[in-house]
């Protein structure tokens, strides 16, 4: 069984499965799939998301505003509290830094990052990391901001090993996603290589980077097990060892019962 521990179950193509959500978790169901986190990004669109994932025992969520989302509401600490009551909420994000999308002067991007770590460590949940092009930055933040008092997710890994020990070093678990797949992406596959396996979480963060062979195409939660068997093949392991170790990994983070 997988869990896959980043995804945005509200933004997926259900075409497939006659625009029923229900069929797609049968599906999830059927393809051993345990469990799925659903990520939020923006706080418009969360009582949708979280009354389409309500009913499922095996959907968590998170409350959180992309940093780069500037449309929408930009959250106060206490809107946030607020949002994250539901008992379906185990983890505060995504949130970070984003250099790459983002431009200009972006404090309000850090003040945000901010809050959302203030949040985590009032509410004593994890914190799931966007960080593009801002690793310098968003360490910095992590530090300052003491988050590791709750850890948490740097999700869909890019960086290199220093930055994943230092990460490490602050109480944060490390998710590989479909991008470990890609060609070129050699020091990501050097990380999977060296991470303790007690650290380690799989993704998909689809409907997003969909790994190969699906590179380019809609992603779905049920593409994880290909994130799973590369760690296994990079690590020389088997794929029930990724399976159980990232599992394990999982509810241990989010203080959830198999």
């Amino acid at each position: 069984m997988l869990i896959d521990s980043h995804c945005h179950l509200d933004r997926i193509d259900l075409k497939p499965y006659e625009n029923d959500f229900n069929n797609f978790m049968l599906d999830v169901k059927a393809k051993q799939i345990e469990h799925l986190l659903c990520i939020s990004i923006d706080l418009e669109t969360y009582p949708k998301m979280l009354s389409l994932v309500e009913d499922y025992k095996n959907i968590s969520v998170t409350v959180g505003v992309h940093p780069n989302a500037q449309e929408g509401v930009n959250p106060s600490i206490d809107e946030l509290i607020n949002f994250a009551n539901s008992s379906k909420v185990v983890g505060i994000g995504e949130t970070g830094l984003d250099y790459f999308r983002s431009e200009g002067n972006l404090e309000w991007q850090k003040q945000r990052f901010r809050d959302h770590i203030e949040v985590a460590k009032a509410l004593s949940k994890p914190i799931i990391i966007h960080t593009r092009e801002a690793k310098v930055d968003t360490l910095k933040i992590l530090k300052e901001e003491n988050a590791e008092q709750v850890g948490g997710v740097i999700h869909c890994f890019t960086e290199d090993w220093n930055f994943a020990k230092a990460a490490m070093d602050m109480n944060f678990y490390i998710s590989f996603s479909g991008i470990v797949t890609f060609n070129k992406t050699d020091t990501i596959k050097e990380v999977a290589k060296k991470m303790p396996a007690n650290r380690i979480l799989i993704e998909t963060d689809s409907p997003y980077l969909a790994p190969i062979p699906f590179r380019g195409k809609p992603n779905y939660p049920l593409y994880v097990k290909y994130v799973a068997e590369q760690l296994a093949t990079i690590r020389s392991v088997s794929i029930d060892n990724i399976a159980e170790s990232t599992t394990n990994n999982f509810y241990e983070l989010f203080k959830l019962n198999a």
